[in-house]
């Protein structure tokens, strides 16, 4: 799937938002946890891509299933559709 250049910065965008699940993105652009790390490696540079995993990897709020219940929201409107 080619993504535009808008889409490819709101991926990205969001894959640094704290309180935006990798669920959302998949839901959105259809890109997996895993494909959205190649994604990344691809788009940023090695210093900010080693920052990004770091910031992500064990992270509860990046994933749905582990996030606690004082999160009080999993996505904004406008980056998730419900189903």
């Amino acid at each position: 799937m080619a993504l535009t250049a808008s889409e490819v910065s709101r991926v990205i965008e969001m894959a640094w938002e704290d309180r935006t699940p990798f669920e959302a993105i998949e839901d959105q652009f259809g890109l997996s946890e895993k494909a959205l790390i190649s994604f990344m490696r691809g788009q940023l540079k090695p210093g900010s891509f080693r920052l990004w995993r770091a910031r992500v990897s064990g992270r509860k709020t990046k994933h749905l299933k582990l996030r606690s219940p004082e999160v009080s929201r999993a996505y904004c409107s406008t980056q998730y559709k419900q189903r």
